[in-house]
C-alpha cells in the first residue's frame, strides 16, 4: 500500500496537539474516509467532515484503503485534519496497479471541504458542504494514449448529510447527496478530459442504516463520465462499516466497478482501515 509521508503526517499531528477531542460527536457519525482522501463513504464524499473535532477543537485522522477487483487493484493512503468542525484538509496517494498491463499508475490528491451551513443531528436541514478535490497524475503515458486532454485537474462538489435518529423500526438512518463538476477519467487515474466530454455534473448518491451504535450497514452510487468513449460505467458498492470506539473504524464491501478501461465486469471487494486522533 501507499505511506504517506512521516514528516507530513507529523504537520497534522502538530495542528492536532493541543485542541484534539472527540467527546462532542456520536459515534459513526464523521463516516469513513473516501477513496481520494475526503470524509464520507467508502467511494463518495459526504458533507460531514472527517474525524470527531467539535466547534472547540481540532481532530487529526489517517487511513490506508485497498480495492481489489478482477483485473485491477487500487491503493489509497489518506490524512484529514478537521479544523473546528468547519474546515477539513486533506492529502492522498493513490496506486492504481494494471494487472493485464502489469503497470502501475500514480496519483496525488489534496483536498478541501467547508461546512457552509446545518448540522448532520441537531438542524431541521441537511448538513451542506462545498468541497474541493485536486489532483496530479503522477504516469501520464496511459491517459494520454487514450486520448486524455490534461494530467491534472480538479473536481469541485456540494454535499447534503442527513442523520435521522430513530427513522427506520428506530433504527438511525443517513443519506447523503452529492453532485459533482468533474472531468476526471477514472477519478483521474486515466487523466482529465477528452474528445468525447459532455455531461460535466455527475450524481453521487449514499444510504446507510446504524444496526446499533457501533454497526453500520449501507449502500453507494457514483456516476462518472464517459470522457474517452471507452464505455466507463458508474459505480455501485453495497458496505458494513464497524465502529468500535472514537479512534477506530474498519469498513468492509462488495464493488462493482463495471467496466474500467474497457475491460467488462470489474467486480470485488474494498477493505479500509481508519485512526482517528
Amino acid at each position: 500500500m501507499n505511506k504517506i509521508s512521516p514528516l507530513l503526517y507529523g504537520c497534522f499531528l502538530a495542528l492536532c496537539s493541543a485542541n484534539c477531542s472527540a467527546e462532542g460527536k456520536i459515534l459513526a457519525t464523521p463516516g469513513v474516509s473516501q477513496i481520494e482522501g475526503s470524509g464520507g463513504g467508502g467511494i463518495v464524499p459526504w458533507a460531514q467532515l472527517a474525524g470527531y473535532a467539535t466547534e472547540e477543537s481540532i481532530s487529526v485522522s489517517a487511513a490506508c484503503s485497498r480495492v481489489t477487483v478482477k483485473d485491477f487493484s487500487l491503493d489509497s493512503c489518506a490524512v484529514q485534519a478537521n479544523l473546528y468542525d468547519k474546515i477539513e484538509l486533506s492529502y492522498a496517494k493513490q496506486n492504481f496497479e494494471v494487472t493485464p498491463l502489469k503497470l502501475n499508475l500514480k496519483q496525488n490528491i489534496i483536498g478541501a471541504k467547508i461546512n457552509l451551513f446545518g448540522d448532520l443531528v441537531y438542524s431541521t436541514m441537511p448538513q451542506v458542504s462545498l468541497g474541493i478535490q485536486s489532483k496530479k497524475l503522477k504516469t501520464s503515458d496511459v491517459a494520454f494514449s487514450l486520448g486524455a486532454k490534461k494530467d491534472t485537474g480538479t473536481d469541485v462538489y456540494i454535499a447534503a448529510s442527513k442523520l435521522h435518529l430513530g427513522f427506520i423500526n428506530g433504527y438511525n438512518w443517513l443519506w447523503n447527496v452529492t453532485a459533482r463538476h468533474t472531468k476526471s477519467n477514472q477519478l483521474g487515474l486515466l487523466g482529465f478530459g477528452g474528445a468525447h466530454e459532455k455531461k460535466k455534473i455527475q450524481l453521487e448518491v449514499s444510504s446507510a442504516i446504524l444496526l446499533n451504535r457501533h454497526l453500520a450497514l449501507g449502500v453507494e452510487f457514483r456516476q462518472k463520465p464517459d470522457n474517452l468513449n471507452l464505455g466507463e460505467d458508474h459505480w455501485k458498492d453495497i458496505f458494513i462499516a464497524w465502529f468500535p470506539n472514537k479512534h477506530l473504524s474498519v469498513t468492509l464491501a462488495y464493488v462493482d466497478l463495471g467496466s474500467i478501461a474497457a475491460i467488462d465486469k470489474q467486480t470485488g471487494w474494498y477493505l479500509s482501515t481508519m485512526w482517528y486522533l
